[in-house]
């Protein structure tokens, strides 16, 4: 089936991953005509596969990344004030002990071989220090804490570390629901006039004197129609090289490089709230980080990913190999026994050459071409720095419309995140009260989902039955059916590992049945052609 709807949008955008989003919400707040698609879900490759945090990357600055640290340090606070339900401060505790040794491909590995050759590759506790002291300066930081040193052995952080451990630093950095983001910036902006239309695949795209004439797919009904775009965003991740030699017929004049970070969860390994940061004999670091109140995410791997349409997965060498890293630290060896899920994601950083996975650049790339019709391609990039990619794309873009506004999203919230983020608490505490049946768990899932909007999936309920249908894991028809209807959301697998991780709770037939309610939900209450579809 095909339809011929010759609407005419400012920007086009291939892709439903963060950048995508970012983007498509940045230009409709500047009064641009956008639509966006994504071939599956919102964040259903890399942006939900992330290891959740919105940090500088302290590591980054062995390689002399100093500018990408320093805008994502800048960021982390202008995130987390714009999305205090989604994003929260967590405290991080690194370790010291004598073995911790660089990756040997670093900069400053190199530089330190050179004029402290005795080290032999390992890092000394005063160039940590030292980073430490820029990683708490570099961003102006005004909401998060300082770095400090923490005695281990007087401290609830050492209890599950190994007696070597005596000593460590603790420092900031946020947390953020990585998927989540990426359907709230959605939200923002489809009510800013953008379209958003998922399992929407672009077929092709070719420039047809000053416009982009686009060929779209629904994946749902096969049905294709055109569409007609002054300027074409290729933010499409992983596929990013793929859209432009198959979808736009084009040479690609940048590379994109593959690299598959994976992730495992454990059962809960410690008691406190605090994350570690673990620092490897093989120069690599990982996160163990309390994750969804019962268990603890550790990771993340560095491996080379070879085809984008290869579905990412933690092998059991990946799993092993996290186990016995973060064993190296833990008194209670971690096993394969306590790993209750695992999960991998294909990070498409640019291609600059580097020699190792682990050595290739975090920053973001922005190619446009074209004088007339222009497209640009957005390579790399992290979820902290999403919203500084997304305004240095519209500052590449609106040369091309004159009736663009300037940059605005510093500082705007995220739909539900219109409070202060040390206001948390009060809000949790506000919805429990005047929602009577609520557990303390399920206010704070709801107002760490929905922020204020709980109240609105909530509404004039009285009791739980108010609610309908129970899924299990405190999930309710009034929930789905938001999901359904406000975010996206087309099967079981987007609600309980994207819109939410109570997929870690529910059982096999409790998913099942779920699946039966929104594929009947979906077929009774979402008309074909819907942008929702």
């Amino acid at each position: 089936m095909t339809s011929n709807d010759q609407q005419t949008v400012d920007i086009f955008v291939i892709g439903g991953g963060i950048n995508g989003c970012g983007i498509a919400r940045d230009a409709a707040g500047r009064g641009l005509s956008v639509e966006l698609a994504e071939m599956h879900d919102l964040a259903s490759a890399t942006s939900s596969a992330s290891t959740k945090l919105f940090h500088g990357g302290l590591r980054y600055l062995e390689y002399f990344e100093v500018r990408l640290v320093r805008e994502a340090l800048i960021e982390r606070e202008t995130l987390l004030r714009a999305m205090p339900h989604i994003s929260w401060p967590m405290r991080f505790v690194l370790p010291m002990h004598r073995e911790m040794r660089f990756d040997n491909e670093t900069p400053t590995s190199r530089l330190l071989s050179i004029v402290m050759p005795w080290m032999k590759g390992r890092r000394p506790a005063w160039l940590i220090r030292l980073g430490l002291l820029m990683y708490d300066h570099l961003g102006g930081r005004e909401v998060l804490p300082g770095t400090r040193s923490v005695d281990l052995s007087d401290d609830e952080a050492g209890v599950p570390l190994q007696d070597k451990f005596s000593r460590a630093f603790e420092y900031s950095d946020c947390w953020v629901e990585d998927s989540r983001l990426v359907v709230l910036n959605a939200r923002d902006a489809e009510a800013r006039g953008a379209t958003i239309r998922t399992r929407t695949k672009v077929v092709s795209a070719r420039r047809e004197r000053d416009l982009w004439r686009v060929e779209t797919e629904n994946l749902d009904t096969a049905e294709r129609s055109t569409r007609y775009a002054r300027a074409l965003v290729n933010a499409a991740g992983p596929w990013v090289a793929d859209v432009i030699e198959g979808v736009m017929g084009q040479n690609a004049s940048a590379g994109v490089r593959l690299v598959r970070g994976s992730h495992i969860v454990t059962k809960r390994l410690f008691d406190h709230d605090r994350c570690y940061f673990f620092q490897g004999t093989d120069g690599r670091i990982i996160f163990a980080i309390p994750y969804q109140e019962d268990f603890t995410l550790i990771g993340t791997t560095d491996k080379e990913h070879l085809d984008a349409d290869v579905r990412p997965e933690c092998t059991d060498e990946e799993a092993l190999y996290l186990c016995e890293f973060a064993s190296q630290y833990f008194k209670r060896p971690v096993t394969m026994d306590d790993v209750v899920w695992r999960y991998s994601g294909v990070r498409p950083l640019y291609d600059d050459g580097a020699t190792s996975a682990t050595a290739a650049t975090r920053d973001y790339v922005l190619k446009l071409d074209g004088d007339r019709a222009p497209v640009l391609n957005v390579f790399g990039g992290k979820i902290t720095t999403y919203r500084k990619l997304a305004e240095a794309a519209m500052a590449k873009l609106t040369p091309f419309f004159a009736q663009a506004s300037g940059a605005w999203t510093a500082g705007v919230s995220m739909p539900g995140g219109d409070f202060a983020v040390a206001d948390v608490d009060m809000v949790i505490a506000s919805l429990r009260a005047d929602y009577g049946f609520l557990s303390a768990a399920w206010a704070k899932r709801l107002v760490r989902a929905y922020g204020i909007e709980a109240r609105e999936i909530l509404g004039t309920a009285q009791s739980e039955k108010d609610l309908g249908l129970g899924f299990g894991a405190t999930l309710t028809e009034a929930e789905v059916t938001w999901l359904i209807e406000r975010e996206y959301a087309a099967s079981a697998e987007d609600i309980v590992w994207r819109r939410s991780k109570l997929g870690l709770r529910l059982s096999t037939s409790q998913i099942e049945t779920l699946e039966s309610f929104v594929a009947a939900a979906r077929q009774n209450a979402l008309p074909e052609g819907d942008a929702k579809n």
